[in-house]
């Protein structure tokens, strides 16, 4: 075992990588440029929409009041007429990317900490870079990837987005799982002792 304690530099530096490599693949016209296609007839839409005054908020449309009212003729025709949506309403003004990014940090590191500390409990000091790497690395991957799916599941993302939010959860794992083995604490050499006559 390895002190988790021990650990803070290879979770601050992978947090920094992983930080600085969604931005690169995130601004840059990579993959992600499609992601979230405009609606058709934007403006119509969102003229419609702007009486109602939405709260900032998650909302399905249609939505049953109980289990009892989701088989009901009625809610069954609201579901056949559509539009059927799962949104996120924001609020209104320029997205706040300070606040954002700051967040998206701070997850990063709680990514970090829970890797290092499944690594910590397999491995001790001085341990083998590839065992370090896959254990980290499988680990960031979980925290990073995985919940793309429940979204697909359950919300109907797109198999696309998914797929390409996952292949993101592979670099950013690899890159957190690189700087754990890189910087994995070493053993400690003890100082030759003196034999004295």
């Amino acid at each position: 075992m390895t002190d988790l304690l021990s650990l803070w530099q290879p979770i601050l530096v992978s947090t920094v990588i992983v930080f600085l490599a969604s931005w690169i693949i995130h601004m840059m016209p990579l993959w992600h440029k499609n992601d979230f296609p405009a609606m058709p007839q934007e403006d119509a839409v969102m003229n419609a929409m702007r009486p109602f005054n939405i709260p900032p908020g998650d909302y399905m449309v249609p939505r049953c009041k109980s289990n009892a009212d989701m088989n009901s003729p009625e809610f069954m025709e609201k579901m056949k007429r559509g539009p059927v949506v799962f949104m996120t309403v924001m609020p209104n003004g320029p997205i706040q990317m300070g606040k954002t990014l700051i967040m998206w940090f701070i997850y990063c590191a709680v990514v970090g900490l829970f890797a290092g500390y499944v690594a910590s409990r397999a491995h001790g000091p001085g341990a083998d870079y590839l065992k370090v790497f896959q254990l980290v690395g499988a680990t960031a991957f979980a925290g990073y990837a995985l919940a793309t799916w429940q979204e697909m599941i359950w919300f109907k993302r797109g198999l696309n987005h998914t797929i390409k939010r996952t292949f993101d959860g592979l670099i950013y794992g690899c890159l957190t799982a690189g700087a754990f083995g890189w910087l994995w604490p070493k053993v400690a050499q003890l100082e030759p002792t003196t034999i004295l006559p």
